[in-house]
């Protein structure tokens, strides 16, 4: 684990800093993350209204120099052919071996699943990620570390493996949960996803001012019912995936649009952890900062009293046509519940985001929604702030490639929203 306390950035740090620092937080029984600073927050690192994000990139630059990251790709690059045996299991450079492997060793699912290659990391150290809105790309002084930069967010992809896993039908969920509905909240608390439904009356889910003005507040109703006793439902932005789609690309945060995906996240990850689900929380309520939602009043004493009590984001998948290609998957709480997490680093201007990553484990409880329809909304929960053990912290989840599905089946189309539940 990094343990790196960037003494420069603690001597620089104001008396006062300026940025929300959420105190490390973790789950009954929960080890600690695989982070920097021993998983505190880089908004502690705050030099002159930056939230940390200086201190941030210094770290990464550090770590790229320290050479560790390459290490891992030799080893991989220059394994002889063939599967790879990890601590975790036999991982796989390519899709296809690892297919190749289910099929031999004949590796059967339950009724409605599928055994399928996931891909995780064997990189057991935070990584970095700058954004693309980040001036840091247009500063011709800084061209040697946004090269360093560039090459190591590539280099990200080549410290991967698959692995091959079990997903089971999550329509079936109460047959491996006796009592537990997928379209409960219960089932929310217990594993960290769930089923939704929703007959939406949003036509064009490529227009994002229609998806703002129609179907936010459809997804918000949603969740107010799925959860009986939530007073408040935030939903803040969304993005679009279809690798097909033929019309303007173009992300437009100024104006709300985040664009077309044409690419899948098929890594195992979570959107946020113990740190960014507060911290994004309180920079939606107090500073709207890239919310695309209903604008938010609080004050920061507000804000502090709306989020003492639970709250938790979730993620919400719809399509616009039967999914067929590229499903979206979803895996259990309480089967990685006492692993921890990898840090990965967002840099912006103005903030360090944090998502996660997660090592291999062959018993990992995975689901997906087979032929999800377009009625059926996938929702899985990113950050939950109830912390004694009691129910799900969060889920992890993927994007993959179904090689049992015909050979011309339709990529995945469709719409995620991400939201805050307030009770």
């Amino acid at each position: 684990m990094n343990q790196s306390n960037h003494p420069q950035a603690a001597a620089d740090q104001p008396a006062a800093a300026t940025a929300y620092v959420p105190p490390l937080q973790l789950t009954e029984g929960q080890p600690p993350p695989i982070a920097a600073n021993g998983g505190l927050s880089y908004m502690s690192f705050d030099r002159n209204g930056d939230a940390g994000t200086t201190a941030a990139t210094e770290a990464a630059l550090q770590q790229i120099a320290a050479g560790e990251g390459q290490a891992v790709i030799d080893l991989l690059e220059n394994a002889p052919p063939g599967p790879i045996q990890t601590k975790w299991g036999l991982g796989f450079r390519r899709y296809a071996e690892c297919v190749e492997y289910i099929r031999d060793n004949n590796i059967q699912a339950p009724a409605g699943g599928v055994a399928l290659p996931l891909r995780y990391t064997i990189y057991e150290q935070p990584s970095y990620s700058v954004v693309s809105s980040n001036a840091l790309w247009q500063d011709p002084g800084r061209d040697a570390d946004a090269r360093a930069l560039r090459q190591d967010e590539k280099d990200n992809a080549r410290r991967c493996l698959y692995f091959p896993q079990v997903l089971r039908d999550a329509r079936r969920i109460e047959e491996y949960h006796p009592g537990l509905k997928p379209d409960s909240p219960e089932c929310m608390d217990k594993l960290g996803v769930a089923l939704g439904h929703c007959e939406s009356a949003c036509t064009n889910f490529y227009d994002a001012a229609e998806v703002e003005r129609v179907f936010y507040p459809e997804m918000e109703q949603l969740l107010l019912a799925f959860f009986p006793d939530a007073t408040d439902a935030l939903v803040y932005n969304h993005d679009v995936f279809d690798k097909d789609y033929q019309g303007d690309r173009t992300e437009d945060q100024d104006n709300k649009n985040p664009g077309v995906n044409a690419n899948y996240a098929n890594l195992v990850h979570n959107d946020l952890n113990d740190n960014s689900g507060r911290v994004r929380c309180r920079e939606l309520l107090t500073q709207n900062l890239r919310n695309f939602g209903r604008r938010q009043h609080y004050s920061e004493a507000e804000a502090d009293a709306k989020m003492s009590r639970r709250f938790m984001s979730i993620n919400l998948a719809k399509p616009m046509e039967t999914v067929e290609q590229n499903p979206f998957v979803l895996c259990a709480w309480p089967s990685f519940a006492d692993q921890p997490y990898i840090t990965n680093y967002r840099i912006y201007d103005d903030r360090v985001g944090e998502t996660t990553r997660f090592t291999y484990r062959q018993d990992h409880e995975w689901y997906w929604f087979p032929h999800q329809t377009p009625t059926e909304v996938s929702m899985l929960k990113c950050y939950d702030s109830v912390t004694d053990g009691s129910v799900s912290r969060w889920s992890f989840h993927s994007a993959c490639v179904d090689h049992t599905a015909p050979a011309d089946a339709r990529c995945r189309k469709n719409v995620v929203v991400r939201s805050f539940v307030f009770f």
